[in-house]
């Protein structure tokens, strides 16, 4: 029993510091936008698209990334993974047409963060861990990534403004280099899983045929689409308000600082309450905060109080959405079916990164896109109220 808790143990920190690395790096891109567009003089749809591909490219990939890591085993997955990721950085310094930063930052980067975040690293452990355990894990799990987005903001504008957009790319790219090395520490063995054996064909035929599986599906879209909107746009949205390029900065360490605290409350919250309502509930709340903060005066406090708000529910839908997976249809095939409930996030992200560069161009304004933002919300919300977390039918039938 000892082995079994250290090997949980050694997995559950692998996971966590591969997620801090990987989500915290990504975190930062929006801070390129602003030098990067004007070095070149390009609109900022140029580069909101190619961060909007990243995000589609890393959707496409994951349900293939998860299905190669429920069957083989995820160290694999993950190190061909870092090992995309970090060549997509340091390609991504040297770019210099929008042809080269859509192949560096969107099509390596993008599939080098399908094997190295969410859904095959929470399904790792996912299988490390007892069923009752399990929402908790990918909680605390989950809550590391956060931290990276907290801890590394700071330290991405401190390269840029050190050594220039460029070199601080290659620099986040060696960084990055490091998931190499930290995937020895995961163990991950699919086979060794206690619940009944299913297929893939069979896991698909059931999620295809259950109705929460696509509620939970098109709700994460909306997830997808808030946060990457933000996360790339929030930045340049201050800077024209004519708050300092700190601000930006800062807002964005604060929601992942608070991330840390909301994704773990929310892994914790799951184990008790029905995880589908949770979402609902933490849906709107993202609709009401978003509504308050574009109809006060805008001021460094109140930008530093949505950050604080919008951390707290940020990551919060990932273990509550992976359990609800988990609970559904079991952990043999979670990195899979997480991979195509992640694909629909990443479907949203597409569109919320690249909507916010083509309407500001073309209006002026991000206004049209925090209204949709509002409206998301509400539709997020009536979509995951009816779920039900019961096993699906299949699954039920394999435990008989």
């Amino acid at each position: 029993m000892n082995s079994i808790w250290r090997a949980s143990f050694w997995t559950m920190l692998g996971a966590s510091l591969i997620l801090f690395l990987s989500l915290g790096i990504r975190h930062g891109f929006g801070l390129f936008l602003a030098p990067m567009s004007q070095d070149f003089g390009w609109g900022r749809e140029v580069f909101a698209f190619a961060l909007a591909f990243q995000n589609l490219v890393w959707g496409l990939a994951q349900p293939f990334a998860g299905a190669l890591a429920d069957r083989f085993g995820a160290r694999r997955t993950i190190l061909a993974g870092a090992v995309l990721y970090a060549a997509g950085l340091m390609c991504m310094g040297y770019a210099d047409s929008p042809l080269s930063l859509s192949i560096s930052a969107g099509l390596l980067i993008g599939i080098g963060l399908s094997g190295t975040s969410f859904s095959v690293l929470l399904g790792v452990v996912g299988r490390a861990v007892p069923p009752e355990k399990r929402s908790l894990a990918m909680g605390i799990a989950a809550a590391a990534g956060s931290f990276g987005q907290f801890a590394m903001l700071p330290g991405s504008l401190g390269l840029i403004q050190w050594m220039g957009w460029s070199a601080a790319l290659v620099a986040l790219g060696l960084l990055g280099a490091l998931m190499v090395p930290l995937t020895a520490m995961v163990r991950d063995h699919p086979k060794a899983s206690p619940e009944p054996e299913q297929s893939l064909g069979d896991a698909l035929r059931a999620a295809s045929r259950d109705t929460g599986f696509w509620l939970l599906s098109l709700g994460f879209f909306v997830c997808g689409f808030q946060v990457v909107f933000i996360g790339v746009h929030l930045p340049a949205y201050l800077m024209d308000r004519h708050l300092p390029v700190m601000a930006g900065t800062t807002v964005l360490a604060l929601v992942g600082l608070f991330n840390v605290f909301g994704t773990y409350v929310a892994g914790w919250l799951g184990n008790v309450y029905a995880k589908p309502r949770l979402l609902s509930g933490l849906y709107l709340l993202r609709g009401v905060v978003i509504l308050v903060f574009i109809n006060m005066p805008l001021s460094l406090w109140t930008a530093y109080a949505f950050g604080i708000a919008m951390g707290l529910l940020w990551l919060s839908t990932v273990p509550l959405t992976n359990g609800t997976v988990a609970t559904l249809f079991g952990v043999r095939n979670l990195s899979m079916l997480g991979g195509i409930v992640f694909l629909f996030h990443q479907l949203g992200s597409f569109l919320g990164g690249w909507l916010g560069g083509y309407l500001y161009d073309r209006t002026g304004s991000y206004d049209l896109v925090w209204y949709l933002c509002i409206a998301l919300s509400v539709l997020a919300a009536g979509l995951n109220w009816p779920i039900r977390e019961r096993p699906s039918v299949l699954l039920q039938r394999a435990a008989a």
